[in-house]
């Protein structure tokens, strides 16, 4: 609540003053004035007492106080750079003193990007905005000015625009030829000393007509490892374009045969069974897919054609699947086989046994791991183990689920499990694209966590959820993990396409049980986490995890007013 308030207070002194940068890590381009600054109404609502505030900068891992020039300005909640250079990059922090104590009020990774000599702008930093011709839009500049009357000049692929001097570039009915990238620039006067800055838009019109339907098969014919008594789904897609077609059909066959059908009643099922076939709709494109189901896996299977057909009434397609042999993945052959050997010798032992993989599978598979330093990310390209969806709403419900997505997740996963994690509003810079930005994002990541919420309807949530399915059910290239944070009676309001996924992986949370490190929480977490060496930190204690507790402070975290998708 005390955070709602602020934010509340920050919207209001927003429509008359500077908008403060609130995320952690900023972009900046050389050669231009630029500002970092908290709301003024923070410290008043932290506390009323005299206080002094004082500017930090990280060098060689410490925090050293930052001496006003006649470059670098601090004035009330602004540390003013007249204008950036590239030795500004860095770690900054503001805090606030009373003489005892000193409390950090936010903090930020400032990037200076060297400026192109060549161009009016840099390619590292501008927005995309995609619009439909036929339709209006207004390019809006960012506003880094001090006086309304500071001048505006608009550039168009870097040639001047029309005279245009206005904050605002009105597009009463776009064309495709408005297509380009659209550079304002604010000119800024200060101590008798002209300095600018600059916002560039990379804006493409489409035409607004439907687009040519492309009939094809996702991905391309592939071998999949597997082991023997293994169950394997195999998933055959197709790409409709951006509209729904009737007259396809897709189907397997096995040797060319055609595979019997799955059934309701699972003891009746034959080995291999053909699911049935279903129509899927992700964003505005439309899939048609089937599944193929091998109960268990054997050794003639892996002398089979599987081969996916995709036909309308002017072409077919085909991708053909094979099985192969792989390694053994955390649980060794021998250790099966001798389970099997004591089972016939000492069937209590066998019973025993038994009772102990199902009871402890997820801890015998992270003993495992842990013992043979097992590392499935080394050389995949990712760069993070993890992208975290949550509620996006502005006003949330619960503050408390807002606390475990931002902090209790990424502090025990990241800090005690050695994990990287992809929080948009932490890791993500601004000035982007947010479709971009999501979608490179989800590629980076190995795994798509999202705490469900009878609430998680936002449009960038939703948007989130599809582009992971998308990854997990088209490109097969990430999975998918359900944190159910409170109870969840009817699923309805998530995407019908979850459905298709293989397997549910859920994992509960309940609140005070599951907070130790070694609780079955974050064991059946670890456990869908993708396998990597980890070094267990057990001396965390989750008192510190406290909004009020001495040196545990967060940063200021809210609803991003520029990144709605």
């Amino acid at each position: 609540m005390t955070l709602m308030i602020f934010f509340l207070m920050f919207i209001i002194e927003s429509a008359t003053e500077k908008l403060c940068p609130l995320r952690t890590s900023i972009d900046v381009l050389e050669g231009e004035y630029f500002f970092l600054c908290y709301p003024e109404s923070m410290q008043e609502h932290f506390q009323k007492e005299a206080y002094t505030i004082n500017w930090y900068k990280e060098h060689a891992g410490k925090q050293q106080l930052i001496k006003e020039t006649h470059r670098i300005v601090s004035q009330m909640n602004f540390l003013e750079f007249w204008p950036a250079e590239l030795s500004d990059s860095g770690n900054y922090s503001v805090t606030r003193s009373n003489g005892k104590q000193n409390f950090t009020i936010q903090k930020w990774t400032l990037n200076v990007l060297e400026r192109n000599k060549s161009s009016c702008f840099n390619k590292n930093h501008l927005t995309t905005e995609i619009k439909n011709a036929g339709t209006g839009h207004s390019l809006k500049c960012s506003d880094l000015s001090v006086n309304e009357n500071d001048s505006v000049t608009w550039y168009k692929d870097c040639r001047n625009y029309e005279d245009e001097k206005e904050r605002e570039l009105d597009f009463k009915t776009l064309t495709v030829q408005h297509s380009g990238i659209y550079t304002c620039k604010i000119l800024i006067r200060h101590e008798g000393r002209i300095y600018h800055s600059t916002n560039t838009i990379k804006l493409e019109v489409k035409e607004d007509a439907p687009e040519a339907v492309t009939l094809e098969i996702v991905g391309r014919d592939e071998e999949i490892e597997t082991e023997i008594g293994k169950e394997e789904i195999l998933n055959c897609t197709g790409f409709l374009g951006y509209y729904m077609q009737e007259d396809v059909s897709l189907y397997w066959l096995i040797n060319q045969t055609f595979p019997e059908k799955c059934t309701d009643i699972p003891e009746k099922e034959p080995s291999i069974c053909e699911e049935e076939f279903k129509k899927l709709q992700l964003g505005n494109k439309f899939y048609v897919t089937r599944l193929l189901r091998i109960k268990k896996v054997t050794a003639k299977d892996m002398d089979h054609n599987f081969t996916c057909m995709f036909q309308t009434d002017e072409r077919t397609q085909i991708k053909k699947v094979k099985l192969k042999k792989g390694n053994t993945r955390d649980l060794p052959v021998h250790m099966f086989t001798t389970g099997m050997i004591l089972s016939v010798l000492f069937p209590c032992v066998a019973v025993a046994a038994v009772f102990v993989c199902v009871v402890f599978r997820v801890d015998l598979v992270l003993f495992y791991r842990n013992i043979c330093r097992r590392d499935e990310t080394a050389g995949d390209g990712k760069e993070y183990d993890a992208f975290v969806s949550y509620l996006k709403d502005c006003i949330s419900p619960s503050e408390e689920e807002r606390e475990f997505a931002l902090k209790i997740l990424p502090r025990i996963l990241e800090e005690n499990f050695g994990y990287k994690l992809c929080i948009f509003e932490r890791d993500v810079s601004p000035g982007g694209a947010v479709v971009d930005d999501i979608h490179s994002c989800i590629d980076k990541s190995r795994r798509l966590i999202i705490i469900l919420s009878q609430n998680y309807i936002s449009d960038r949530a939703i948007y989130e959820l599809e582009s992971g399915l998308h990854k997990a059910l088209v490109e097969r290239k990430t999975k998918i993990i359900l944190i159910e944070y409170m109870p969840i009676s009817d699923y309805n309001f998530l995407p019908e396409s979850l459905s298709l996924l293989p397997s549910k992986r859920v994992v509960k949370w309940k609140k005070d049980k599951s907070l130790p490190l070694n609780s079955r929480f974050w064991k059946n977490l670890r456990y869908l986490m993708p396998a990597k060496p980890t070094k267990i930190n057990t001396e965390v204690h989750f008192n510190n995890l406290d909004l009020g507790s001495e040196g545990a402070q967060p940063q200021t975290e809210g609803c991003d007013f520029n990144a709605v998708v």
